[in-house]
């Protein structure tokens, strides 16, 4: 069933404008007849974050910004699902147009500016399927025109606690003008200390949910220092690594590479992974990481998982690729069990990433 819709579907989508298909995907999602997804293999498990993950795949903030469509998600594989960015008023993002598919590069630029129905509404709709089960995150903003971001957090993780699996803090979105500025080393260090006190304070009513940093691909190595020093000190419980970058590679054929926004896609693997290595070897196992950014393969994501990756999470990749990129990706993943003769996943996370810090800088 999966198999035919995609085959039928994609072509369909990839001729409408890149904002009209994602909304017609995401009503095809909520009433596609779909089946159950198939138990992984066992050794596709792992636990991180205080939580059991059937497959460390996940898809990636931004599909589904508004929680509507999580459990359908599930059904087609993924291990896990970060639904957002949400933020706590409804905002409309940047004007139209704001996303853009550079199909000769496989990669998208956008420049949606945290465009959310608000936290009432993924509220309600988590609520509706409080039961269900799954890995569902939420992926936290700050409403552009807010006078206090971190408050921001701070609001919506007291709200989403008891429904949230667990929370993804991003501060590094490129199209909200000065988010990333809550990147630097004081202001970060605020912001943590803010937002884990108001997770601490719902832990007895909610239980524990972890809280992740995502950060930017495009961070010099010495603010990577001070983020991952804060971060650690600050006792996240994980990174993500990472959002969309603002740089341009020479090597882009598209005319739309010209656009403003945040790239992601193929463009993008070779300073994401760069980076996540980066911050496995500085983050010195204190927590797990999720390694995003140009996966379309499965010998990309099993590259993340020996940069350093516990989890990975899938977006753009799959606009180009299919959903079949899921299943492939859990075949290479066992293919590479078996030739390198470990049992479990972890025995292969972090495996080159030292190696990958010593080669030249990606360009």
């Amino acid at each position: 069933m999966i198999a035919v819709l995609d085959r039928f579907l994609r072509p369909f989508l990839r001729a409408l404008d890149p904002e009209n298909a994602h909304g017609m995907a995401i009503r095809g999602l909520k009433y596609a007849p779909l089946p159950r997804a198939a138990a992984d293999d066992p050794r596709l498990r792992l636990r991180a974050f205080g939580l059991n993950f059937p497959n460390p795949i996940g898809l990636a903030a931004g599909f589904d910004k508004n929680a509507e469509v999580p459990d359908p998600l599930l059904r087609l594989g993924f291990g896990f699902v970060e639904i957002g960015t949400v933020t706590p008023r409804p905002q409309t993002g940047n004007p139209h147009p704001r996303l853009f598919r550079l199909d000769s590069d496989f990669a998208v630029i956008n420049r949606l500016g945290f465009n959310s129905a608000g936290e009432e509404v993924a509220l309600k709709n988590l609520a509706a399927r409080a039961n269900a089960g799954g890995i569902v995150g939420v992926n936290l903003g700050a409403n552009r025109d807010s006078d206090d971001r971190t408050a921001d957090y701070v609001r919506l993780i007291r709200a989403f606690a008891p429904l949230a699996s667990y929370f993804t803090v991003n501060i590094s979105s490129p199209n909200t003008p000065g988010l990333r500025d809550l990147q630097q080393s004081d202001a970060l260090d605020d912001l943590l200390a803010r937002v884990v006190a108001a997770r601490d304070a719902t832990t007895k009513n909610a239980g524990p949910t972890a809280v992740l940093l995502k950060i930017a691909p495009d961070l010099s190595l010495n603010e990577l220092d001070d983020v991952v020093g804060v971060a650690r000190a600050r006792r996240v419980d994980g990174m993500i690594v990472g959002n969309t970058t603002v740089m341009r590679s020479p090597t882009l054929r598209d005319p739309q590479a010209k656009e403003r926004g945040g790239l992601s896609g193929r463009p993008l693997f070779p300073l994401a992974t760069r980076m996540l290595a980066e911050t496995y070897v500085r983050a010195e196992g204190a927590f797990p990481l999720i390694g995003v950014g140009g996966i379309d393969s499965g010998p990309g994501a099993l590259a993340k998982i020996r940069a350093g990756a516990d989890l990975v999470q899938l977006y753009s990749g799959l606009i180009f690729c299919g959903l079949g990129l899921v299943s492939e990706i859990k075949n290479t993943i066992l293919d590479a069990l078996e030739t390198e003769g470990v049992e479990k996943l972890a025995d292969l996370v972090g495996a080159d990433a030292a190696a990958m810090t010593a080669e030249p800088w990606p360009r």
